[in-house]
């Protein structure tokens, strides 16, 4: 069985799917309380773990640093360490916030690594932590997640085209959308492979392809969904925010395709899928 943190997230939703897995919530393990969760790792001893569960409102995070970096640095590093003491698999989810967004090519997983956020900041204090843990561990950093479940960019366009003809969209960050159900089945492969005593441990990236500015992302969505909606690309200084987003967020996934067989996901025919689920059109 394969234990998973988090229940009701994009990408555990996707999980509890998947066979042979369990999906705790927070009335079963909290995420402010790192010895409550190594307290359920030990009660279930599972053949691996899954930490798909973070602390993800970016904005909020700038006036709720303390929250973040428990849930997203302190606790997951608990979470490894007990791992490694049971001899169990970690596969755990980052991100591309790590990164400052300089640049204009690919981010290599040994790139280094420069939050400009507390998001980011609590996401790498946890990839430090797993790492120093001696777990067994996958850290997946990913990017751009959208899915059906939840709040993310596709289904916030679909909405506001239901009462705007024309939008004015960022056209100046750059990545790689990925739809929740890749990124969940990619963790479950990963989390088999390690449980096989196969693939090798450390840091991966894994996005879906090609990689667009939102702007081209919410002309795909509208162009999918059939919505007549004018775009004007924009910079990021016209849509100011609490939490300053990385520019470049394209990350590169050679090291995930040629350890796991794991290639990067076409978003294009993940959308497709997303829009026939939330049954648009």
């Amino acid at each position: 069985m394969i234990l998973v943190f988090g229940k009701t997230g994009q990408v555990a939703t996707e999980l509890a799917a998947l066979p042979d897995v369990l999906c705790l919530g927070r009335e079963a393990a909290d995420l402010t309380d790192p010895a409550a969760c190594a307290a359920a790792l030990r009660r279930y001893v599972p053949a691996a773990v899954i930490n798909a569960a973070a602390y993800t409102a970016v904005d909020r995070a700038e006036g709720d640093a303390g929250t973040a970096m428990a849930v997203n640095g302190t606790t997951p590093a608990a979470m490894a360490a007990t791992c490694a003491a049971l001899e169990i698999p970690f596969v755990h989810i980052s991100t591309d916030y790590v990164f400052d967004g300089g640049g204009s090519t690919p981010w290599p997983t040994d790139a280094p690594t420069q939050p400009l956020g507390a998001y980011g900041r609590g996401k790498l204090a946890g990839e430090q932590g797993i790492t120093a843990s001696g777990a067994r561990a996958v850290i997946l950093r990913t990017s751009w997640v959208f899915s059906a479940h939840g709040a993310n960019f596709v289904k916030t366009m679909l909405h506001l085209s239901e009462t705007r003809d024309a939008l004015t969209i960022v056209d100046d960050q750059r990545g790689g959308p990925t739809s929740a159900r890749a990124i969940a089945r990619a963790c479950h492969q990963i989390a088999a492979q390690l449980i096989a005593g196969q693939g090798r441990t450390g840091i991966y990236h894994y996005s879906g392809a090609p990689d667009v500015s939102w702007a081209d992302f919410a002309a795909e969505i509208f162009a999918q969904a059939g919505r007549d909606v004018r775009i004007t690309g924009i910079p990021s200084s016209d849509y100011p925010t609490p939490a300053k987003r990385p520019l470049n967020s394209r990350l590169d996934c050679h090291a995930t395709l040629q350890t796991f067989g794991i290639n990067r996901p076409d978003w294009r025919l993940d959308l497709a899928q997303t829009l026939h689920d939330l049954k648009v059109n």
